[in-house]
């Protein structure tokens, strides 16, 4: 998801991740603990996500007596390696908000879903997204926010420059942004920063054919389609037509110069207004379309689910706090109110019938059912994604493309 909005780009953050191989079943010490104390990492998506944990949080323990929640919150461009560390030094937080969790489940990290959640609560997440938490058949992840990636465009600007549609093909796109160019503006907003260049680029490979792996789930990133599509952007780059600097954008910087009317096009999610739009300039005219094809004749939609994972510690003396917790973030009003201030989507039934029906986001709930997600139940996903993260900008920057995803191949297959 994404998630993934708030925050400077954090420096060092120059390894690839391998949280795998930690040690099967470790844990951290309890600091003392009397088992209603937990920890729990929070990942910052935008201005709102502090408050709304601190209310809840306090919320929580006015309602539980005795039950502790300290909250630590961490930037998406700094969670990989902070994540890294909490694993290797054995210092796991009791719930963490993350975008994976399968290297967890392998190496015996987490409790599963049904361990720490009431089948009340179970049997409220979308199927879409229940299956998205399983590894290995079962459920370990939890379902958190989801949301849709489609194409932003600035009415105003297609407008100056007598553009009537978004665009439907990559020959379009280019067409568009030298015309919004010519305007005075930037034609695309490229992020490849360190954030989430995996969820710009499989936006384009999914609509070229390409993807993380074959029909047979073998990894495929440096297949020909994901190469061409690398080509691609590193064109519109090279004709000037993103972005200065792709390479270290994140998608912070580009959401806010489209919010101030200074980009013509870029992806995004039902997250975009509320968080970036909205503050900046409630009057901006801008579309939503589907992402465009090479072809023209496919438009793919990327979907995106974060989570939340349990952690196992001191042989399961925090589950009855871990489960009170959950417990209480999953009822249908605080779900609900989360997703409403940050603009993402229902992952449980009850959220989205309290969430009313909106024209806006309506267009992203459509493009859910038939979303394309990530390989998240794969182990191997954490370092793959974190390897993308780590070097695939590099590819508009100066290194050819096929040397860049062949590199993150042999991440990958090395990873398992």
């Amino acid at each position: 998801m994404k998630r993934h909005l708030i925050g400077a780009l954090a420096a060092g953050l120059s390894v690839a991740l391998g949280v795998s191989g930690c040690g099967k079943g470790s844990s951290s010490d309890d600091g003392g603990s009397d088992g209603k104390t937990i920890k729990f990492v929070a990942a910052i998506y935008s201005d709102n996500t502090k408050p709304f944990w601190d209310g809840l949080i306090k919320d929580f323990e006015a309602k539980n007596s005795g039950y502790k929640v300290q909250l630590e919150m961490v930037d998406w461009t700094q969670m990989d390696a902070k994540v890294k560390t909490y694993v290797q030094t054995k210092q796991v937080p009791d719930v963490l908000n993350y975008n994976a969790f399968s290297d967890f489940a392998r190496d015996g990290l987490i409790y599963k879903a049904s361990e720490v959640v009431s089948p009340a609560v179970l049997s409220d997440f979308t199927p879409t997204f229940t299956e998205q938490a399983k590894y290995n058949g079962e459920q370990y992840g939890l379902p958190f926010i989801s949301s849709a990636r489609l194409m932003f465009y600035n009415k105003a600007l297609f407008g100056k420059a007598g553009i009537k549609d978004a665009p439907k093909t990559w020959d379009e796109v280019k067409a568009d942004a030298e015309k919004v160019k010519r305007g005075g503006a930037i034609g695309y907003g490229l992020p490849l920063g360190p954030e989430e260049a995996q969820a710009e680029f499989y936006s384009w490979a999914m609509n070229n054919g390409g993807g993380w792996v074959n029909p047979a789930g073998k990894w495929a990133i440096n297949q020909p389609a994901n190469v061409d599509t690398l080509t691609f952007l590193r064109n519109l780059t090279k004709s000037g037509l993103t972005q200065p600097n792709p390479e270290t954008t994140d998608r912070k910087t580009v959401f806010n110069q489209f919010a101030q009317g200074k980009i013509g096009l870029a992806i995004g999610g039902p997250f975009t207004k509320a968080s970036f739009i909205d503050p900046v300039n409630k009057s901006l005219e801008f579309g939503v379309a589907p992402l465009p094809s090479k072809s023209g004749t496919e438009h793919n939609t990327l979907g995106v689910m974060d989570v939340l994972a349990a952690f196992k510690k001191n042989d399961g003396k925090n589950k009855e706090a871990v489960q009170k917790f959950l417990d209480f973030f999953y009822q249908k009003d605080n779900t609900a109110k989360f997703l409403t201030k940050e603009g993402f989507l229902p992952v449980t039934k009850s959220a989205g019938d309290v969430l009313s029906s909106d024209p806006y986001m309506k267009q992203f709930v459509d493009a859910l059912p038939t979303s394309k997600f990530a390989p998240t139940g794969n182990p191997a996903w954490t370092s793959v994604a974190g390897a993308v993260k780590q070097s695939l900008g590099t590819s508009v920057a100066g290194s050819e493309p096929k040397k860049v995803l062949d590199k993150i191949q042999e991440t990958a297959e090395k990873a398992g």
